[in-house]
């Protein structure tokens, strides 16, 4: 959802403002979750079915670990096998 901000359900599911070295990495990455986030809770309340609701809650609970793990894996500092820092990409 281009409208996607800090203050939307995803935004602030995915804590959209937090980072603290202003990465632009994490940021992207925070702000892709959050869409996606958003996706499924708007679909969520516009469903009356309740296992179909059940299932996108279970993707925007996935959702919250990948966008954690990926932002894990942005900030990665152990480098290769000689020790460098791996560089990330724009």
């Amino acid at each position: 959802m281009p409208g996607t901000n800090q203050d939307s359900f995803g935004g602030r599911a995915v804590g959209l403002t937090f980072n603290p070295s202003k990465d632009p990495n994490v940021h992207q990455l925070k702000r892709l979750y959050a869409e996606i986030i958003d996706f499924c809770n708007d679909a969520r309340n516009a469903s009356a079915d309740p296992e179909q609701k059940r299932l996108y809650s279970v993707a925007i609970t996935e959702a919250q670990g990948a966008q954690m793990w990926a932002v894990k894996a942005a900030t990665w500092r152990g480098g290769g096998e000689d020790g460098a820092v791996v560089s990330q990409p724009t």
